[in-house]
């Protein structure tokens, strides 16, 4: 049976549809249409959901069960205080109505506490829904509560509050008394019913349902070809995977492949031309670079995004029209004039922080109201810095920040502070008493010359280089010392506090270069590839007689790309091994094992591990440098890791093996190889690429990967990329080549020399003929 594109809806039908979806929506207790998430869907990009309804019977009631610790808090929650508070975010997918929730709580409250005057108190979106007694019998043992939530309150982005409403005393008590606190175990989980919501084949919904931004959970969207993809239907899936990858960010995405066949169920991206379509897919007419959505054939709550064309060229036109968010309606659209993209920048991606001018911090978070906090005990305010990662650094005191700070000014000399620390690394701390931090006497006798307490308090700062990473945070903590109340009275006043969104960070007086290879930076943010965001400098090498397991290691590869950068890879080139001298002024991306990649033989002699069967072989260089004592060696190998030389290594079968190398085809270019014998144990490598933990654990120029375990070498040889400004390119070559600094000294010295020597005698020839 064949299956054609539906026809949008007419008015009338999307009348009835959306009045059908109300009347069915309020019969099942629900407001909304949504499910696990977290980040709000950029502007224009919200769907309607009323343009299509749940069909009772047709799809089944599923349920999902998340932890405390699945929603982000991975840790013991402690209520302390008399109010008490902490907050649960969840969220709810565009394509899902809730029909049942519930909030399963573990606790443990404090014996002191007067179980009359205090409770806990659960509201959802600021509705209470329940209120548990502490009572005698139950406090300081393990109490577990199921909290009933009427799913009517539940809409796309919710917050679970809980607070503790304490007293330990019915005379006067201190709000800040130890005896007021209470646990919430980390392994309370919120329970969810739901109903898969049919959406109408949109384009203008995209990219819900195949991605959405309420969905915390790692994206995992099979790409579908008739066939063994050519490098060019590569190409243009690698587009809509590096899309969907930067769409994804810290979630991580992952792209299964197969050839021929629809996925059984859920959602999947066809790449194809009209003439070679896979099973279950209608023909369809195509006059051009095309996109649309249709229905998934097996299973009723899937759906196909379809990226069409009648040949390559086509097929990257179609892919980066979705990329760039072309506007696109109804279920099919053919793409009449498609305009390339502006060619990028060096550094200039989306998710960098640009290093060519000073940076508001308004540009560097969501809305500026992050940037804010009130009360005695408030969050961090927390920055994200995502920084390119061959920064030089070398000789800097720090990276120049433009502080400006707002405060509730606190009354007479105290101990509030503002704690300014890079992920957990402490840098400074700054009191909070109406002036800047002076660092000198005569600072400090100017500063006494003005008026305290004017705001904004404008604070210039060093951030130190060492705790800085490819991706850090920086955070502010504003610690307030509560003031002494007389006896029985309360004089607490509010207190508020923000960072200015004109504060600046500026990363102009860095130069970038780096010493390679470093797969650390590979790892963190897809260096060197990803320093042109369009990965225009680069090629993916593809082995002979790809897999479907190849072709998904691809598109991850590149989606991590687009996740590092937050920009689709719409320049970088995929080609065959036969090809590479083509591309040798370009960074290469080799994919494939021993056996159908023929560049692993061919550059073994440059690869830090070779053939599985022999010892690494060593060059001269490598003989220097271990020859020549320390002081005269230029050599910048990392020394706190082994070496492949020390631990001898030999890959077994099963493991999967990054490398990283110059390029034998140009100087100054790089590689990074993914070996593996079977394609399909690359996942285990992507597993821990997604785990913070053993991302930490990529460095240097090997990563090997045994079973689940992750070790890093050093190679034995070391390359620079980047360029620096002539002086300090001197200063740097002479500070670790002290050898020909002596040499270069001598010979000057001999010069001038010569040059006085030379002077005198002329001098003395002329007072010779001036007395004869």
């Amino acid at each position: 049976m064949k299956h054609c594109l539906p026809v949008p809806p007419t008015p009338a039908a999307r009348a009835r549809s959306a009045t059908l979806a109300f009347a069915l929506a309020l019969l099942a207790g629900t407001a909304h249409a949504q499910a696990p998430a977290a980040a709000p869907l950029p502007p224009g990009l919200q769907p309607d959901v009323a343009a299509a309804a749940p069909v009772p019977g047709a799809l089944p009631l599923q349920r999902s069960r998340s932890t405390l610790k699945q929603l982000g808090l991975d840790y013991e929650v402690t209520l302390r205080g008399v109010q008490g508070t902490a907050g649960i975010p969840f969220s709810i997918r565009s394509d899902q109505v809730v029909d049942h929730a519930a909030l399963h709580l573990k606790y443990t409250y404090s014996p002191a506490l007067l179980p009359d005057l205090s409770h806990l108190r659960v509201t959802v979106n600021d509705v209470t829904v329940a209120t548990l007694p502490v009572s005698a019998e139950e406090a300081g043992r393990p109490v577990e509560r199921d909290v009933a939530i009427d799913p009517r309150l539940v809409t796309g982005y919710n917050r679970v509050n809980l607070q503790l409403i304490g007293h330990y005393t019915r005379e006067c008590e201190d709000p800040d008394h130890s005896s007021l606190w209470a646990n919430i175990d980390s392994a309370s989980y919120l329970e969810l019913g739901w109903l898969p919501l049919p959406l109408s084949n949109d384009l203008a919904l995209l990219p819900v349902p195949f991605f959405d931004a309420r969905d915390t959970r790692r994206l995992e969207l099979p790409f579908v070809f008739a066939g063994q993809p050519a490098n060019g239907q590569l190409q243009a899936a690698g587009i809509v995977s590096s899309w969907f990858g930067a769409l994804a960010g810290y979630r991580g995405a992952m792209f299964p492949v197969s050839t021929g066949m629809l996925p059984a169920r859920g959602n999947a991206v066809v790449v194809a031309t009209p003439r070679n379509l896979p099973a279950g897919v209608a023909p369809v007419e195509v006059s051009g670079p095309t996109l649309a959505v249709a229905s998934n054939p097996n299973d009723a709550g899937g759906k196909l995004l379809l990226v069409l064309g009648r040949d390559d060229a086509e097929l990257r036109a179609a892919a980066t029209a979705l990329a760039l968010g072309a506007p696109l309606s109804g279920a099919s659209a053919t793409l009449r004039e498609v305009k390339d993209a502006a060619p990028r920048k060096p550094y200039d991606a989306p998710n960098w922080v640009p290093s060519d001018r000073p940076v508001r911090f308004s540009e560097l978070v969501r809305s500026t109201s992050e940037l804010n906090v009130v009360g005695y005990n408030p969050d961090l305010i927390r920055i994200g810095l995502q920084l390119p990662p061959d920064l030089f650094v070398w000789r800097k005191d720090g990276i120049p920040v433009d502080l400006r700070y707002r405060y509730t000014l606190p009354e007479g000399a105290d101990k509030s502070a503002l704690n300014i620390s890079i992920n957990d690394a402490f840098v400074t701390t700054l009191p909070l008493n109406g002036r800047p931090l002076a660092t000198s006497v005569p600072q400090q006798l100017w500063q006494k010359l003005g008026a305290r307490g004017a705001m904004p308090i404008q604070q210039p700062l060093l951030l130190p280089t060492g705790p800085l990473s490819a991706s850090s945070q920086l955070r502010f903590h504003f610690f307030f010392d509560r003031p002494r109340a007389e006896e029985c009275k309360n004089t607490f006043p509010d207190v508020s506090a923000s960072i200015d969104d004109a504060s600046t960070i500026d990363l102009s007086g860095f130069a970038h270069y780096m010493a390679m290879p470093n797969l650390a930076a590979f790892g963190n943010a897809g260096f060197p590839f990803t320093r042109m965001a369009d990965l225009s400098d680069s090629a993916l090498v593809m082995p002979d007689n790809a897999s479907g397991d190849d072709v998904a290691n691809a598109l991850a590869l590149l989606g991590r790309m687009g996740a590092s950068t937050g920009y689709p890879a719409l320049r970088t080139r995929v080609i065959q091994a036969r090809q590479v001298d083509e591309h040798a002024d370009q960074d290469l991306l080799v994919l494939g094992s021993r056996r159908n990649q023929p560049l692993f033989a061919r550059w073994a002699a440059a690869m830090p591990v070779g053939d599985g069967a022999q010892a690494r072989r060593f060059g001269l260089s490598d003989w220097l440098f271990n020859t020549l004592p320390a002081f005269l060696s230029p050599d910048a190998r990392r020394t706190d890791l082994p070496t492949v030389a020390e631990v001898g290594v030999r890959p077994q079968a099963g493991d999967v093996l990054l490398l990283g190398f110059e390029s034998p085809l140009r100087k100054g270019r790089s590689v990074v190889a993914l070996m593996a014998d079977e394609p399909g144990h690359v996942n285990r490598l992507f597993e821990a690429w997604f785990d913070p933990a053993r991302l930490r654990r990529f460095q240097g120029s090997v990563v090997l990967l045994q079973g689940d375990t992750v070790r890093s070498l050093a190679g034995n040889q070391t390359y620079y990329v980047g360029e620096l400004p002539p002086l300090l390119a001197l200063r740097w070559f002479f500070a670790h080549h002290p050898l020909w600094l002596a040499l270069g000294v001598g010979l000057v010295c001999l010069l001038l020399a010569m040059l006085a020597g030379w002077l005198l005698r002329r001098h003395a020839r002329a007072r010779l003929k001036v007395a004869g």
